[in-house]
């Protein structure tokens, strides 16, 4: 019997468009279309949704109550096979269209936590969800990452995916500096394909 073809789900969170996180990302998407999967880039910046407002209106049904694009991003969330998150970091941290979105996942800790209930109800019947992280920073302080790290991790956590690993790049600030580090996009080509290999 044929594998089946796996969806692999692509995020660019920066607010700049083609900036080096998102160049990265395409690299990760073109290595996991190598590998023989089905593709979708989204940009955040193509989608218009509020932070999340902290009305608990999910804790009743696990669902967000707000009804904008978030509720399309959802959808693609909870039907990829694979998701691969790219944010830039901005002080110390993931960009605010990155961090936005994650906070709107609050949908999925509802649904864990207050209702005790599965994210993904068919799961046994799916592919085990993989994703990873990209990320870039102009800054070459030791810790630059580690805010991102957590919040990626629990965005992965939330969405009953297993966190595969990171690929972030230090000093890589102005827009396309990414293409003075082959290497990098080596890498996440490489990640990309293994992702959509597994």
């Amino acid at each position: 019997m044929d594998k089946p073809q796996l969806y692999c789900l692509g995020i660019a969170t920066s607010p700049q468009t083609g900036g080096n996180t998102t160049m990265l990302l395409e690299k990760a998407m073109e290595g996991a279309r190598a590998a023989g999967a089905k593709t979708e880039l989204i940009s955040l910046n193509h989608y218009y949704f509020s932070p999340c407002i902290a009305c608990d209106g999910c804790f009743k049904e696990g669902k967000c109550v707000v009804p904008d694009d978030m509720q399309i991003i959802y959808d693609k969330l909870l039907t990829a096979d694979r998701i691969i998150l790219a944010a830039p970091i901005f002080s110390l941290g993931m960009c605010a269209q990155a961090k936005a979105m994650v906070d709107r996942t609050q949908r999925f800790w509802s649904t864990k936590y207050i209702l005790k209930k599965e994210v993904i109800p068919d799961k046994d019947k799916r592919p085990a969800r993989k994703g990873f992280f990209i990320s870039t920073a102009g800054s070459d302080h030791n810790n630059v990452f580690d805010g991102a790290l957590q919040v990626a991790k629990y965005f992965f956590l939330m969405l009953e995916v297993q966190y595969t690993g990171s690929y972030c790049y230090k000093q890589v600030d102005e827009k396309g500096a990414i293409l003075n580090h082959p290497e990098a996009l080596d890498e996440v080509y490489q990640a990309g394909y293994n992702l959509a290999s597994e």
